[in-house]
């Protein structure tokens, strides 16, 4: 390798490393505000109805938004403007929210919608950026780095606020929270001088993919469709976190003071998964997906039915494993389908249609829990391994692709 290549390659790592801390910040504030934001928009005067309400029309703007947005970026080119304008009205909400009056519940349900925009706003365009780099260095890898870092801040944020309601003591809940607000505000400030910094030492990192496609038109080709329909699966099936420790809090299988912390051990295991499952999705492409798929595919059977902490326990691992080879290799793959010149309307459409079908999943499953634990974990194990089946086909599909272009 030549000085010139290999400085290149330090740029990219330089360069992925500089986002990754970017996402640890962020994530340790809007993570550690949703360790205990139900608590306070209850607070502040919000019913179970009306934060249930919120909080889904949240993660709908979160995600059907990224569509919108991914094709802005693919066509302005305009990158780092949505990734600094949504970082910053993603974390600024957060220590916004100690602003707001007793009973200011309005106004905190007005921020809380605002920052899952703000998110959505900047992921397709930031990982449209991250994944030029991550050409460089391998594209699992690069995108694992990503989540390993993420994950620490998403570990980190509840922990701080932990030892800041430790400390203060429960008193008063309401201006306990106002505080780790306040506090949230510091890792805030921190994230937005850190992406305006990576912007003003990085402007191209576009110029980090040696290899572009000069098409300026998204094609749907039929493996895109047949992933689109494979990760669809498995966010259908793939419960959410909440539904865990609802489980784990109604059976008393652990104390209520140790619920925070099963969520704080699926981030650890989420962070070392995407780090393992990235390496290998450099090794063997989607291979390494169907692998973590299968992995988690069972993951309701131990936390649902086994009636047993241990059991349970294994099965918050394979949840975290299921996440982090989601948030690594899921995104790797886009890049590998999607060309360069698109990527951003790619990520888009993948992170849309992922969260559409997370939320339908976790309705249905939310539902099934209140009638049949039995029947929850067959629709969640069964529509798992469908995804499967479905990523074979797309790996197919893309060989006769690959080969038909190679031909032409």
């Amino acid at each position: 390798m030549n000085m010139g290549n290999k400085k290149h390659l330090r740029g990219a790592v330089a360069f992925i490393t500089l986002m990754g801390v970017v996402s640890l910040f962020s994530d340790m504030t809007h993570e550690g505000a949703r360790s205990v934001l139900g608590e306070y928009l209850n607070l502040a005067g919000a019913s179970g109805a009306t934060i249930g309400f919120v909080s889904g029309v949240g993660e709908l703007c979160g995600y059907s938004l990224r569509l919108l947005s991914g094709i802005f970026a693919d066509r302005t080119k305009k990158y780092w403007t949505l990734v600094i304008t949504g970082y910053a009205l993603q974390v600024l909400a957060i220590p916004a929210l100690a602003l707001i009056p007793e009973n200011g519940w309005l106004i905190a349900c007005g921020l809380v919608i605002l920052e899952r925009v703000g998110k959505a706003i900047k992921k397709p365009a930031k990982n449209t950026l991250v994944s030029f780099a991550a050409s460089e260095i391998g594209t699992g890898k690069g995108f694992a780095y990503q989540e390993f870092l993420d994950q620490l801040g998403a570990f980190l944020g509840p922990v701080i606020l932990f030892v800041i309601a430790a400390v203060k003591g429960s008193g008063d809940l309401f201006s306990t929270y106002r505080l780790c607000f306040a506090v949230l505000g510091i890792p805030a400030l921190i994230t937005i001088a850190l992406v305006v910094l990576a912007k003003f030492r990085y402007p191209h990192p576009e110029l980090f993919e040696k290899e572009t496609d000069a098409s300026t038109a998204f094609h749907t080709q039929k493996s895109f469709v047949l992933y689109m329909i494979a990760i669809c699966l498995f966010a259908f099936g793939f419960a959410d976190f909440t539904l865990i420790t609802l489980h784990a809090a109604k059976m008393q299988m652990f104390p209520a003071s140790a619920l925070s912390l099963l969520y704080a051990a699926a981030m650890a295991v989420d962070a070392f998964a995407a780090l393992f499952f990235g390496w290998l999705f450099d090794k063997i492409g989607l291979k390494a997906l169907m692998l973590s798929t299968l992995c988690s595919a069972f993951f309701s059977f131990f936390v649902f039915l086994s009636g047993s902490a241990a059991l349970m326990g294994v099965g918050i691992v394979l949840w975290g494993i299921g996440m982090g080879a989601q948030e690594s290799i899921m995104k790797a793959a886009v890049s590998k389908i999607v060309p360069s010149a698109m990527r951003s309307t790619g990520f888009g459409i993948f992170e849309t249609g992922f969260g559409i079908a997370w939320f339908l999943g976790s309705w249905l499953l939310g539902a099934l829990y209140d009638t049949s634990l039995v029947w929850l974990v067959i629709v969640s194990v069964s529509v798992q391994l469908l995804a499967v089946a479905f990523y074979g086909l797309c790996l197919r599909k893309q060989r006769v692709e690959l080969s038909s272009e190679a031909h032409r």
